[in-house]
């Protein structure tokens, strides 16, 4: 049973960057291509947008949304830049060229950018509270 996932593991391994792969294919339409980018930016990033610390939901990004985002995306690309691409990604994939650090600087740019909107946001909130009361006339 472990041997099989370490065999799953290692194929999804290796469809994620045959996507990235495609996705550079010129034969790949545009709108597959754009699927792909996100969903492999996110695959390869070592930083998730869902943190892991996170109960259910951290885990949720890593076993449902990936595989299905990848699934989808096996579908959406024609089949002959496909199988090239797994051909070209099983060479590569063994080399440990699969890490992608732009990608992980997309990830942190959104945390940066939600972490900013939160707590520009609360800072509004607490300013809003501690507002001085504007003096009313007795007219």
């Amino acid at each position: 049973m472990f041997e099989e996932f370490k065999i799953r593991s290692r194929n999804l391994k290796t469809d994620t960057f045959a996507l990235y792969l495609a996705a550079r294919d010129p034969r790949t339409p545009w709108y597959v291509k754009l699927l792909v980018a996100g969903i492999v930016a996110y695959a390869l990033s070592p930083v998730d947008l869902i943190p892991d610390f996170i109960p259910v939901l951290g885990y949720l990004d890593d076993l449902v949304l990936i595989p299905m985002g990848i699934a989808l995306a096996i579908r959406l690309v024609p089949a002959d830049v496909l199988s090239s691409c797994r051909e070209r990604s099983r060479a590569m994939v063994g080399n440990g060229k699969s890490v992608s650090r732009t990608a992980a600087a997309v990830i942190m740019l959104i945390w940066v950018v939600v972490v900013s909107l939160i707590g520009l946001w609360i800072y509004g909130l607490i300013a809003s509270h501690s507002a001085p009361a504007l003096p009313t006339s007795g007219k």
